[in-house]
C-alpha cells in the first residue's frame, strides 16, 4: 500500500489542521483551494476576477508540489457565490486546460455559505502519470 502524503500550500494555508491536498500513490486529491494569496501572507484579494485567477494559481502549485501537472486534473467541483459570473470563472478555466479534446470534467455549484469571504473555491482530482 502506497503512504499518503500531505502536499501544502505554505503561507495559504487552511485554518484547520488539514493539508491543501493529499496523495496516496497516482492519486492527489486537494482540499478547498481559494484564492488566498501567498506573496501577500495569505490575504484574499478583492473581486471575483482576482480571486479566481489566485485559486487557478494556487491550484496549478499544489498539482506542481504534488507532482502532478494540469493534464493529470480529471475532476475540478467548484463553488461560487454568484454562478452567474462563470464567463470569468470559464477565462482562467482555459489558460489552465486551453485544449477542448483534453480538459477535465468540472461542477460548478452555488456556493453553500453566501456571506464568505470567498466568491470562488474549489478542489481538484488528479490521477498522475500513466
Amino acid at each position: 500500500m502506497a503512504k499518503r502524503t500531505s502536499i501544502e500550500l505554505p503561507r495559504a494555508a487552511h485554518k484547520h489542521p488539514i493539508p491543501a491536498a493529499c496523495r496516496v500513490g497516482n492519486i492527489l486529491m486537494s482540499s478547498v483551494i481559494t484564492g488566498k494569496d501567498p506573496a501577500r501572507g495569505g490575504e484574499l484579494p478583492e473581486g471575483i476576477e482576482a480571486q479566481a485567477e489566485q485559486m487557478f494559481r494556487n491550484m496549478r502549485t499544489i498539482l506542481e508540489r504534488g507532482g502532478a501537472r494540469p493534464e493529470d486534473v480529471i475532476k475540478v467541483n467548484i463553488w461560487m457565490r454568484d454562478v452567474n459570473q462563470r464567463s470569468v470563472l470559464n477565462k482562467f478555466w482555459l489558460e489552465m486546460f486551453p485544449d477542448a479534446e483534453s480538459r477535465p470534467a468540472r461542477h460548478t455549484f452555488p456556493s453553500p455559505d453566501p456571506a464568505a469571504a470567498f466568491l470562488v473555491e474549489s478542489e481538484v482530482v488528479a490521477v498522475i502519470g500513466d
